[in-house]
């Protein structure tokens, strides 16, 4: 394949495919650029065309959509292309931040660019670079995963070979799915990793949660977990090794374990793991006697 060069200027005549970031949370970090290119394209392919037409009503932008998600891109693209051959001005934006980020985007900028149709990106909002950025970790090198395989084998491969690392990790989590996943990175990248857990970013209740892995680990297993994580993980050190592990105790079998082997009461159990580990007295409490926390 030849070496090829592009240009995203003077294309005035031709079709072109624009990658639109949105806003991740707050509207108002939407661009101005932005605007423009939503009023004067020809089409929006839109993940969720009912989450665009909300963006879309609150900027006043009349311009009709079209879905392009992953359950479609097949079907789509061949449309798309003639659409844009045919020159026309096509803008792709998901449901928040950047295309193809997590997010469908990359099949259509492949065959743009093999169609010989200009790909014109624009900068603007990323929850991973948002959350990287006031994490308190180093913010360069850093590695990008995104989310983690759902599939349990494929998780466990990534998280031994991400272990080694050095750089830091960007990771993107559900909140249903939060605590499992900190449950298998403890045990992949140990308990003293340092940690920022960044939720709800741009948004009302945004809240940065900063520690070791084990402690952001004890504070998912006593807190009612909401919104989107992006979860930035320090990089390996030097004398990171998987076998230096240990096992992470939850805190239920610690409180069991002081009332076993050291005679606490459990009162006075739950006290003292509460205080180890940082955590509100009654969250643990409700924690070792599976006491909804709602």
């Amino acid at each position: 394949m030849p070496f090829e060069k592009t240009s995203s200027f003077q294309q005035e005549a031709k079709g072109a495919l624009y990658l639109v970031p949105t806003p991740i949370g707050n509207l108002e970090d939407m661009t101005i650029r932005a605007i423009k290119v939503l009023q004067d394209v020809d089409l929006i392919a839109a993940e969720d065309t009912r989450n665009t037409q909300k963006l879309l009503n609150h900027f006043e932008i009349k311009t009709p959509q079209i879905s392009f998600h992953e359950h479609n891109t097949q079907e789509r693209i061949p449309l798309l292309l003639r659409k844009l051959s045919a020159g026309q001005k096509i803008a792709q934006v998901s449901d928040a931040g950047m295309p193809s980020i997590s997010d469908p985007g990359h099949e259509l900028v492949v065959a743009s660019i093999k169609n010989k149709i200009p790909v014109i990106p624009l900068p603007g909002a990323n929850a991973g670079i948002t959350a990287l950025i006031a994490s308190g970790i180093a913010p360069q090198p850093f590695l990008f995963v995104g989310f983690l395989s759902r599939k349990k084998k494929e998780k466990n491969e990534q998280l031994a070979d991400l272990g080694h690392k050095k750089e830091t990790l960007i990771l993107y989590e559900a909140p249903h799915r939060l605590k499992k996943t900190l449950k298998a990175l403890v045990s992949s990248l140990g308990e003293k990793r340092r940690v920022a857990l960044c939720r709800e970013l741009t948004k009302r209740y945004e809240e940065f949660l900063r520690g070791t892995l084990v402690q952001a680990l004890n504070w998912s297993e006593t807190e009612q977990i909401r919104g989107e994580f992006c979860i930035i993980i320090e990089g390996a050190s030097e004398t990171y090794t998987p076998q230096s592990l240990e096992r992470v105790v939850p805190v239920n079998e610690q409180v069991e374990q002081l009332i076993n082997n050291e005679g606490f009461k459990t009162n006075e159990a739950i006290k003292a793991v509460a205080k180890k580990n940082n955590l509100k007295r009654q969250n643990v409490y409700n924690s070792f006697h599976h006491i909804d926390s709602k």
